[in-house]
């Protein structure tokens, strides 16, 4: 019977589309009152029978539009909508391929009186603004929000929830303008539901104090408002989620939201044992744990100069629970909050094999490891935003946190020389409880000076970072050779690891062109300082305790940044063209006082200069471009600076170096984006480099009959790294259900590191290309197919004759579908398959990797039943080969296997009664 209805609905859609007709709609659109072509004007038809969108595009520089598309409707209504000017509306009959409507002038909305029809653009395009009318993208019934967004043009959300508009991430989501649990946006996008929503508004993240200001906000960075329904503002909505499977594998998850007007109150809950983040409701493949799914080339996954593609280690079990509240008090305070709890326990056994390469010889080293933590993590935060009046405001966001640690590990290791001879070998076992408390908070006040967009503003941002910790700790080392030794080490250390900051910093505009062209002052004093305290005692077989104080194993330190920053600036934001350039002046003190040896105190002054500027043109709101260049400097770590010597690894010695200067980082970026809402094209490119002068790396000798390695750090120059990337994606509508989605993308890295091994100073070089082409083929509520291919090839070259230069070569395909048919029923796969032609013999040159769904929804689609099988071929691993400079190394360790899950899933909903509104004036042509 399925079967049979499957067959009817495809032979009633093939009918649907023999009946439909293409059509073309063309014209040229002109502003009444300037006489001059309107550009990015919102055309659109829809359906008359149910005003459901059909096709739409955006009005070029020249004021010509072009909709194409097909429709078995005899009519359709036609709709031009552009911000401060009346909608322009008309019933067209498709009797006709192409239909010219010749020019269209549109008055000022406030110039004629005309009967008003209830419509919304699909899209509306304002100056710092993009705008997405929820109801004109069709999803299936139970779609999130996420779901939502996969149908906006010009928006890619990727596997791990990602977002970007228009080849730009999406860093923050609010809803109604506030922030919902946090900074993770995967909560919002994954668990709100499309229904609620009624725009989705895109901007540049701006702070609270830059959007009341008018000041430019981050341009490479994108902020998405989801607004909610007005009549949806009143009311309880939620989802639970419960699922259990094979291998005692389970999940849960639950969320309640409760809005009252301004009011807002959500709660949610879950847990899993199934290595999955947040929280999620057991549809489709949502749940899935991406920390053991892993895309793999060398029998599990590659790892390229310290570049891991795969991986993921242990197995975690993991309890969350939060609540969010938002609410206006009075007239001129809103304010939010939210508290989140997290608990996990995750076990992991690894193994390991290395080869080092020294200058003119190599080691080995064999290990073995085992871990188990809990960690119990609370945080709380707060927003206050207090606007006194139209030119004063007050923003207030502390934030707490504690967590509570216990960390059992033990592991054993071996190295052996080049002739494979056991030269030393150690066994350590420890057992670490830590607790941390933390608290900062960020107080910006500020006043607008006049209309000419001149304010001043001062900040303040504070933190206190505190940890104590009980480190109990046996080992046994022994060292072969001429001059055997046996260290064995029975220890507690009791830790004490606190950091205080503050920054503050006072700002003031002064236009020099109304609120175009102005004059930054700023001043900007931070003080962070690091106290760091390791007492460590050594077991006392007479008292049989830890009472032996052990000086050379112990620690002391305070350690303070302070840095005075006056800095001068020039801004200029027209329409089009945005630009800024701001100079300051770094004065830099760095101290380092040891408690324990006073001879290594240190006091170092450093003065820098620091350079932060762009340049952005906006040359459409379909297309945009920027540059960005930066100077700033980075001060050597605590480590870093301290000359004592750190000898709590028998095998390795760290010597801190205290001449040491701050690093030098010459930053640039230039970015171009395109969206062609007419063609469904879009184009992005970009590139950035940075050059370093002063950097700080390590620099490591190895002891050649011991293998001991004694480690300090050092400047060195002509640290670069070159990066640039392409992508191009293209829609094609075949007719009004079938869309084929192009997606070519392509990056190119090229850098070049300074390093030296065993006191030989070399040069590395390496480049990297790396296309990728996916091809989607959507057929609306039946079926989806979007294959994928992956293939990078890396050069990595070498100035020292022990290392040869190495070629790798991967690829990695895939294909994720979708089918929709019979009705209610929704089955999804995920298959990927990885290959490595230059890993070494005896490890797995290729790997495939399969997740496969089925779902039933019921009940009116309040109710989803989810079957999942996760590693489908068990043939999961995360067994790895990493290159680096002077190592190789193969690594595995514990992975999720193969499980079998049946989820049930429910939502309900009790807000306000739908309804629609008035969306402005449209006037009628004939």
């Amino acid at each position: 019977m399925k079967k049979l209805s499957l067959v009817f609905a495809i032979l009633f859609a093939l009918q649907s589309f023999s009946q439909e007709k293409s059509f073309e709609i063309i014209g040229t659109l002109k502003a009444e009152d300037t006489e001059q072509p309107l550009e990015s004007a919102t055309v659109y038809v829809e359906r008359v029978k149910d005003s459901s969108v059909v096709s739409y595009t955006i009005s070029d520089k020249y004021g010509k539009f072009k909709i194409e598309n097909s429709t078995y409707d005899k009519s359709l209504n036609f709709y031009v909508s552009y911000v401060g000017y009346r909608t322009y509306f008309k019933v067209i009959e498709i009797d006709k391929e192409q239909i010219d409507l010749g020019a269209i002038v549109m008055p000022l909305d406030n110039q004629l009186d005309e009967v008003l029809v209830k419509s919304t653009a699909p899209i509306t395009i304002k100056k710092d603004t993009l705008e997405f009318n929820v109801k004109s993208f069709k999803t299936k019934k139970d779609a999130n929000v996420e779901d939502l967004l996969k149908q906006l043009p010009g928006v890619e959300v990727d596997d791990e929830g990602g977002i970007t508009v228009n080849g730009k991430p999406v860093n923050k989501i609010l809803v109604n303008g506030k922030p919902f649990f946090g900074d993770d946006p995967t909560i919002t996008t994954k668990n709100l539901t499309k229904d609620i929503i009624e725009k989705i508004q895109v901007v540049d993240t701006k702070t609270k104090s830059e959007s009341f200001t008018g000041e430019e906000g981050d341009k490479e960075n994108k902020t998405i408002n989801l607004t909610i329904k007005e009549e949806n503002n009143k009311g309880v909505f939620g989802r639970v989620s419960a699922g259990a499977g094979t291998d005692d594998r389970y999940e849960y998850a639950g969320m309640v939201n409760l809005f009252d007007n301004d009011r807002r109150v959500s709660v949610l809950a879950g847990g899993n044992n199934t290595n999955s983040p947040g929280f999620s409701f057991g549809e489709i493949s949502k749940m899935f744990g991406r920390g053991g799914s892993v895309s793999f080339d060398s029998n599990g996954s590659f790892t390229i100069d310290g570049r891991s593609f795969g991986g993921g280690e242990g197995i975690t079990t993991s309890q969350n629970a939060g609540v969010n509240y938002a609410d206006v008090i009075g007239e001129k305070t809103d304010v939010s909050a939210d508290y989140f709890f997290s608990s996990s326990n995750s076990e992991n056994e690894s193994s390991s094999e290395r080869e080092t390469i020294l200058s003119n010889s190599r080691y080995f080293t064999n290990s073995d490891s085992r871990s188990n933590n809990d960690t119990d993590n609370h945080s709380f935060n707060l927003e206050f935003e207090i606007e006194t009046d139209s030119t004063f405001q007050i923003n207030i966001e502390p934030s707490f946190g504690y967590t509570t640690s216990r960390t059992l590990y033990n592991s054993n290791e071996e190295t052996l020389d080049e002739d494979l001879l056991l030269t030393n070998q150690s066994d350590v076992n420890s057992n670490v409880e830590r607790n941390i408390k933390r608290f900062s908070n960020d107080i910006s006040i500020t006043k607008r000076l006049g209309s000419r967009g001149a304010f001043i503003k001062a900040e303040i941002e504070t933190s206190v970072n505190q940890q104590d910790s009980d480190d109990y700790l046996t080992s046994n080392t022994e060292v072969f050779g001429s001059n055997p030794e046996v260290i064995d080490r029975n220890q507690f250390t009791d830790g004490e690891n606190n950091s205080y900051g503050v920054s503050t910093k006072l700002s003031y505009r002064l236009p020099l062109i109304t609120k175009k062209f102005f004059l930054n002052l700023d001043y900007e004093y931070a003080r962070d300082k690091d106290n760091n305290k390791e007492s460590t005692y050594d077991y006392n077989d007479v008292t049989q305790g830890f009472t032996d104080f052990n000086t050379d194993l112990s620690t002391d330190f305070q350690y303070t940044d302070n840095r005075s920053i006056p800095s001068v600036g020039l801004s200029y934001r027209g329409e089009k063209l945005s630009t800024s350039f701001d100079l300051g002046y770094n004065i830099r003190t760095l101290k380092n006082q040891d408690g324990l040896r006073p001879t290594f105190n240190v006091e170092r002054n450093f003065e820098n200069i620091e350079v932060n500027s762009y340049i952005s043109y906006r040359f459409s709101p379909k297309s945009s471009f920027y540059v960005n260049y930066w100077l700033d400097n980075e001060p050597p770590g605590l480590r870093q600076l301290q000359a004592y010597e750190d000898v709590s690894n028998p095998l390795q010695t760290i010597i801190g170096n205290p001449n040491l200067e701050p690093s030098n980082n010459h930053s640039f970026y230039l970015g171009y984006n395109a969206f062609d809402w007419q063609k469904g094209t879009g184009f992005y490119v970009g590139t950035n480099a940075s050059v370093s002068n002063n950097q700080v790396v390590a620099k490591t000798t190895v002891d050649e009959e011991t293998l001991k390695r004694t480690t300090t750090y050092v400047n060195v120059n002509g640290n670069y790294n070159i990066g640039s990337w392409l992508n191009y994606n293209k829609d094609i509508k075949l007719d009004t259900l079938r869309t084929i989605k192009l997606k070519l993308r392509a990056s190119y890295n090229i850098s070049e590191s300074i390093n030296f091994n065993n006191d030989v100073k070399y040069a590395s070089k390496s480049d990297r290309i790396s296309p990728r082409l996916g091809i989607d083929f959507i057929w609306d509520k039946v079926f989806e197919f979007k294959p994928y291919y992956q293939v990078s090839f890396t050069n990595t070259a070498y100035d020292i004759e022990a290392f040869d230069d190495r070629q790798f070569t991967s690829h990695n395909a895939g294909v994720r579908t979708a089918t929709f048919l019979p009705k209610n029923f929704e089955w999804r796969n995920d298959v990927s398959f990885n290959y490595n032609p230059n890993v070494a013999d005896g490890f797995q040159k290729s790997a495939w990797f399969w997740n496969s769904t089925l779902a039933y929804s019921m009940f009116n689609d309040k109710a989803v039943v989810t079957l999942k099988v996760y590693d489908l071929l068990n043939q999961n691993t995360n067994a790895m080969r990493i290159a680096t400079q002077d190592y190789i190394e193969d690594k595995q360790s514990t992975v999720l296997r193969q499980y079998f899950m049946l989820s049930l899933s429910y939502k309900f909903n009790s807000l306000g009664s739908k309804g629609e509104t008035d969306d402005g004036g449209v006037f009628f042509m004939d």
